[in-house]
């Protein structure tokens, strides 16, 4: 018999009472919980306005939310999926701040301090309901790997560049997340925003991002 963690030494350490309630309690946990627990860490980062914010508290929870990862001092793509993203947030438009929030999380959050990100987004335009993130290096690589940009082959993994490609975005009380080229046309990613779009005889949440 395998054990709870899917270990054959696990096996003597607990009674068969002990792991029927043990996965009892794993299956009570309800399913929204259990993703926030797994991919959501809620670590403190500083915004690029200089606010401090808990990850999940205050970003993502009772959101539709869109990630990307890039880096201010880039000479690749990082410029180009911003301009990109841009248009993204033009599109959309006061939708963005109100039920739709855009996070950019830096990849060199060693150089990325929150006066550059704010320069950076200066920059590019960028609009209200869109936030330049960064923090520790240890708690940005943890977000990097809880929110899936990695790459299975530790040598392509360590160059930062292939970690900007792709964005990611979902509708997090409803449970439902997708991801897309990230210099996809921004009609398109708009589009594809639908798929996690609140139902339409649903109400959207209110400014705070809680539902009305």
């Amino acid at each position: 018999m395998i054990g709870l963690l899917g270990t054959v030494p696990f096996v003597g350490l607990l009674t068969q009472a002990q792991t029927r309630d043990a996965a009892r309690q794993f299956k009570d946990i309800p399913s929204r919980e259990r993703i926030r627990q797994r991919y959501f860490p809620n670590l403190v980062l500083t915004t690029h306005d200089g606010e401090k914010v808990r990850f999940y508290d205050d970003l993502v929870k009772d959101k539709i939310v869109i990630f990307n990862f890039m880096y201010a001092k880039c000479e690749g793509i990082c410029m180009p999926v911003t301009m990109n993203l841009v248009k993204v947030q033009k599109l959309l438009g006061d939708r963005v701040g109100r039920d739709i929030f855009m996070y950019s999380l830096t990849l060199k959050p060693e150089e990325d301090t929150a006066n550059k990100l704010a320069s950076y987004a200066h920059m590019h335009k960028v609009g209200p309901g869109w936030k330049f993130l960064t923090g520790s290096p240890a708690d940005l690589e943890l977000l990097r790997r809880k929110l899936g940009y990695v790459d299975p082959d530790p040598e392509v993994d360590k160059d930062k560049s292939n970690h900007i490609g792709v964005i990611k975005y979902g509708n997090e009380p409803l449970q439902r997340w997708g991801g897309c080229p990230a210099m996809s046309k921004a009609p398109w990613i708009v589009k594809t925003l639908s798929w996690v779009d609140w139902p339409r005889d649903k109400e959207m949440p209110n400014s705070k991002g809680a539902r009305s």
